[in-house]
C-alpha cells in the first residue's frame, strides 16, 4: 500500500505531513534583499568633437528632472559650448547661443526660471563633474541654479595640502567642506575644481567620452573665452 494518500506524504515515525508544507520546509532559507538603487538616467551628447555620455544623480531630483525635460524637448539641440577655459571647465546651455553671431557675448541667457540649490554632501567638482551654472553670490545669495546652463569640469590636479587650503578658505567664506580619503586621492590623480565645492550644485558626471571634453577645452577662444569656431551640442535621453 502506498505511503502517499490524499495529498499527504509520510513523515518521520510514520506521521504524515501535508505535501505543501513539506515543500516549503525543503526550500533554502534566504535573507531578504534590500531594494536595488534606482538607475541613474543617461544622456548622450553629440558634438563635432565626438560623443560623450552623462549620468544624472538621483540625489538631485530637481536638477535631474529639469535636465531630462529640456533634453526631451530638444531645448539643448544646436546650442553652443560658449565658455571654455582649459584646465578648468567647458560651459554651455545658453538659449541665446543657438542663433548667436560670431563673437557675440554669451552667458546671460535663461529659459525664464532658476532652480533651488541642491548641494549634496559628497558631490564634488572632480574631473568630469556636471554642475549647474549660476549668478554670483552678490546678486544670488540663495545660490539658485540657472534653469539651463551647465558646465563640465576638466580641472587640474590638487594635492592633499592644496585641498586643505581650499577647505580652509571655504570655511572662512561660509562654505565649509570636508573630503574623504577617496576624494583626496581622486583630486590628486585626476584633478578637478575644488574651489567650487559646496557652492554650486553638482548633479551628474561624465561616464564615457571624457576625451571629448579635453578636445573642446583645447579650442582657440576669444577674450570672453568663447571658442572662435562654434561647437554645437545635440542631446538625447538614453531610454
Amino acid at each position: 500500500m502506498s505511503n502517499v494518500s490524499e495529498g499527504r506524504i509520510a513523515g518521520q515515525c510514520g506521521r504524515a505531513v501535508p505535501a505543501f508544507l513539506a515543500l516549503v520546509l525543503s526550500l533554502p532559507l534566504t535573507q531578504a534583499q534590500p531594494p536595488a538603487a534606482p538607475l541613474r538616467p543617461l544622456v548622450e551628447v553629440q558634438t563635432e568633437r565626438g560623443t560623450f555620455i552623462l549620468a544624472l544623480f538621483n540625489e538631485t531630483p530637481t536638477h535631474r528632472d529639469n535636465f531630462l525635460k529640456l533634453v526631451r524637448e530638444q531645448a539643448y539641440d544646436s546650442l553652443l559650448f560658449h565658455r571654455v577655459i582649459p584646465g578648468f571647465m567647458v560651459q554651455g546651455g545658453d538659449p541665446d547661443s543657438k542663433r548667436a553671431l560670431p563673437g557675440e557675448a554669451l552667458g546671460q541667457g535663461e529659459p525664464g526660471y532658476t532652480l533651488p540649490t541642491e548641494i549634496v554632501a559628497g558631490a564634488v567638482h572632480t574631473r568630469g563633474a556636471l554642475a549647474a551654472a549660476r549668478q554670483s553670490d552678490q546678486v544670488n545669495p540663495e545660490r539658485r541654479s540657472s534653469g539651463s546652463q551647465f558646465y563640465i569640469v576638466q580641472g587640474k590636479t590638487f594635492q592633499a595640502d592644496e585641498l586643505a587650503q581650499v577647505a580652509e578658505r571655504g570655511a572662512r567664506m561660509g562654505t565649509p567642506i570636508s573630503y574623504t580619503a577617496e576624494q583626496v586621492a581622486e583630486y590628486a590623480q585626476s584633478g578637478g575644481a575644488p574651489h567650487l565645492d559646496g557652492a554650486y550644485t553638482v548633479f551628474g558626471e561624465v561616464v564615457e567620452g571624457m576625451e571629448v571634453i579635453d578636445a573642446i577645452s583645447q579650442e582657440s577662444c576669444d577674450g570672453r573665452d568663447r571658442p572662435i569656431k562654434d561647437i554645437r551640442m545635440f542631446m538625447r535621453v538614453m531610454e
